[in-house]
């Protein structure tokens, strides 16, 4: 047990992250750090941006997809994956599938924005829109598991695709070895626990340190509550971070890699 009382659970090892890293890196961009003089005037530290803006499809989304997809069987491969989202994980799903030449479906509310439906047709996927919310799209998905087989790729929760987006961690420390402190965003969870672990695996020094939004603190709250906490509501401009729930092994890993979570200012949720 830990000193807050949770069961330990997923550890992930740097073994794993360097062969997800390998699996990963010939489908991916291997973004570059940038500096910022502004930043580094206003705060007086040297900091630096991991800027996977760069990256397929936007976002670091589509390493855990590709690491996962990479670990399929044949069979499982054949028959392909599935997952419901109507933002970025959705693409990196799409992307990855396409990369390795199977087949994607992707479960979206019925109101989803018609720029990303059309975007994730793009690169190839299936899109079956169900429901109003995220959670009946989810719904859908779940059933079309049972229905065709398909693997779920779950967005933040699943320990291929932690592995995966950790490979971003293991990134940023060979090209900044002396970082000190990484600061990551959590919404789900998922980038957050495969950067610390992936990061600690290599420099157990460096300080990893969650950023929540105020407004969906759910991480902070399910910390210091020593289990899932379920919010009522959530509340912030970053869609990615409007989580009203994190996953279980997330919540496990954030409690023993992550050395602090810092919420965002009130300024970043919508009024």
């Amino acid at each position: 047990m830990t000193s807050n009382g949770i069961k330990p659970g997923l550890t992930l090892t740097r073994d794993d992250f360097e062969k997800a890293y390998k699996r990963v890196a010939p489908h991916v961009y291997r973004t570059p750090l940038l500096t910022s003089r502004s930043l580094n005037e206003v705060t007086g530290f040297d900091i630096r941006l991991k800027a996977e803006l760069f990256q397929k499809g936007g976002s670091y989304k589509v390493r855990g997809p590709t690491n996962l997809i990479g670990l399929l069987t044949e069979e499982e491969r054949a028959k392909g994956v599935i997952c419901s989202s109507a933002g970025n994980h959705s693409q990196g799903v799409a992307i990855a599938a396409q990369q390795y030449g199977i087949q994607a479906v992707v479960c979206m509310a019925t109101n989803a924005t018609p720029s990303k439906i059309e975007a994730t047709k793009g690169y190839g996927a299936e899109v079956v829109l169900h429901g109003s919310i995220w959670d009946e799209a989810n719904e859908k998905a779940l059933e079309l598991v049972k229905e065709r087989g398909l693997t779920y790729v779950h967005p933040f929760d699943d320990p291929r695709l932690i592995a995966g987006q950790g490979t971003a961690g293991l990134e940023i420390i060979e090209d900044w070895p002396e970082a000190e402190i990484i600061l990551v965003p959590i919404g789900g969870g998922g980038l957050i626990s495969g950067v610390s672990m992936a990061v600690k695996s290599v420099k157990p020094h460096v300080r990893v340190i969650g950023i929540e939004s105020s407004g969906a603190p759910a991480m902070q709250k399910s910390i210091e509550a020593g289990h899932l906490i379920t919010l009522d509501d959530v509340s912030s401009r970053i869609d990615g971070l409007r989580v009203k729930t994190v996953g279980v092994n997330t919540h496990s890993v954030v409690s023993r890699f992550v050395d602090e979570i810092a919420t965002a200012s009130r300024s970043d949720r919508r009024p």
